[in-house]
């Protein structure tokens, strides 16, 4: 480092006791400064003697205004500095500042002229004791977890057998060696869309994004391994980026996430549906083993047999034990043959019965009317007279004048008469 390292711990002026008042000797004016002149010395000398300068300080008062510049103060038990992190350097850092973190800065020590203020322009800053990366690391996973994506409610299982694997990874490397052997030797059908990206480095976090959405425009890929193999912190850094992260979680297809080795966490192993502990791993995960696929269906036909013999032998005993209580249809059919001709001849001669009745009955009431009817008056000897003219029936002798034309009814016959005479008494 050609910069001079130096820790610079602010400390307040002592006391001020005001000297003694002396006769005021104004300088010539060809010695006098200017403000300007001041202040440009000012920042000259800072410049020389605090042009790179390392601080450690606890953050206050940290803001970020629509230029995206950091302003913010460095204090400690004692002082305090305000700062400033244009964005150009703050860019790059992996992590967010916050109020109340430790951090070491590394900056110079500025006098901005304009209003004499002092500042340190940062263009270097690391947590204190934890690293940058791993500080980054720690606040993307509070910030997914705060919206739900490391849930496991939310994490999907993986089909049986899928149509299609989907792999998201280098073309170079032993992950994609290492999937594609374990891929095929335990199920050689299955069909592998492979979408090569660069797993490293600033541009890899947009390859892996795209790819994602790629592979889930395939109608038949049915899961998606995403991965690398191991390595350092550092160079597993494109899977803890929050891109990535979400691109995991908006995916149309459960994802199973294999990044380095089994030590290895990232955000992508947690907001994945399924963390592999190596790209071996994962491909044992997404599919099921041929043979072990064989043999369970060779156990379940088996088994399907045996409870399908198991239900009919039950059925056949039951059918058996019901055909022990039930008699011959034909003995119950001649038993009611039986009964229908019994019946049969109870109603005809309940009819005979009734027949007779109604003939005495009907015998009876012919007799009665017999004996009521005029015609058996008429045979006992008397007869109806009528009017001749009108057919009335003579009642009254009295109504009868002299010369009227009757007819007499008989009983069998009848005649015409005039009446000569009529006695009323």
């Amino acid at each position: 480092m050609a910069e001079t390292a130096l820790a610079l711990t602010l400390r307040a002026p002592p006391c001020y006791s005001p000297p003694m008042q002396l006769p005021l000797q104004v300088p010539a004016l060809t010695t006098a400064l200017t403000v300007s002149q001041l202040a440009q010395r000012i920042r000259d000398a800072l410049d020389t003697a605090l042009d790179a300068v390392w601080v450690v300080g606890e953050l206050s008062n940290f803001r970020v205004p629509a230029s995206g510049h950091f302003y913010f103060s460095l204090k400690d038990t004692r002082s305090q500095i305000a700062a400033v992190m244009f964005r150009s350097a703050n860019q790059l850092l992996p992590f967010r500042p916050e109020d109340g973190m430790e951090v070491i800065v590394r900056g110079r020590v500025g006098f901005y002229d304009v209003r004499g203020d002092l500042q340190l322009y940062v263009d270097t800053m690391e947590p204190r004791g934890l690293g940058s990366l791993q500080l980054a690391l720690e606040q993307l996973k509070k910030r997914l977890a705060a919206e739900g994506l490391l849930a496991e409610a939310r994490k999907r299982p993986l089909p049986f057998l899928p149509r299609a694997v989907g792999i998201v990874t280098a073309l170079s490397g032993a992950a994609i060696h290492d999937l594609l052997v374990m891929l095929r030797a335990r199920h050689p059908g299955v069909r592998i869309v492979i979408r090569p990206v660069r797993v490293q480095g600033k541009d890899a976090p947009p390859e892996i994004v795209c790819a994602i959405a790629e592979l889930n425009r395939v109608s038949d890929v049915d899961v998606l391994i995403v991965g690398r193999g191991g390595g350092s912190l550092e160079d597993l850094w494109a899977f803890n980026d929050e891109r990535v992260a979400r691109a995991i979680a908006a995916s149309r297809v459960p994802v199973v996430s294999a990044v380095g080795h089994e030590s290895d966490v990232t955000i992508a192993d947690l907001v994945a549906d399924r963390r592999a502990p190596t790209p071996t791993a994962a491909a044992a995960l997404v599919v099921p083993d041929r043979r072990e696929l064989a043999l369970w269906l060779q156990r379940t036909s088996l088994a399907l047999h045996s409870a399908v013999r198991r239900q009919i032998q039950r059925h056949r005993d039951r059918l058996t034990a019901q055909a022990r209580h039930l008699r011959d249809p034909r003995h119950a059919l001649k038993a009611l043959q039986l009964r229908v001709d019994e019946l049969g001849e109870r109603l005809l001669r309940a009819m005979a019965a009734r027949l007779r009745s109604a003939r005495q009955a009907l015998r009876g009431g012919a007799e009665r009317l017999n004996a009521l009817s005029p015609l058996a008056v008429l045979e006992r000897g008397y007869s109806i007279a009528h009017r001749q003219d009108d057919g009335s029936v003579v009642r009254d002798a009295a109504s009868l004048r002299h010369g009227d034309r009757l007819r007499l009814r008989l009983a069998r016959g009848s005649a015409g008469v005039r009446v000569e005479d009529t006695n009323t008494g």
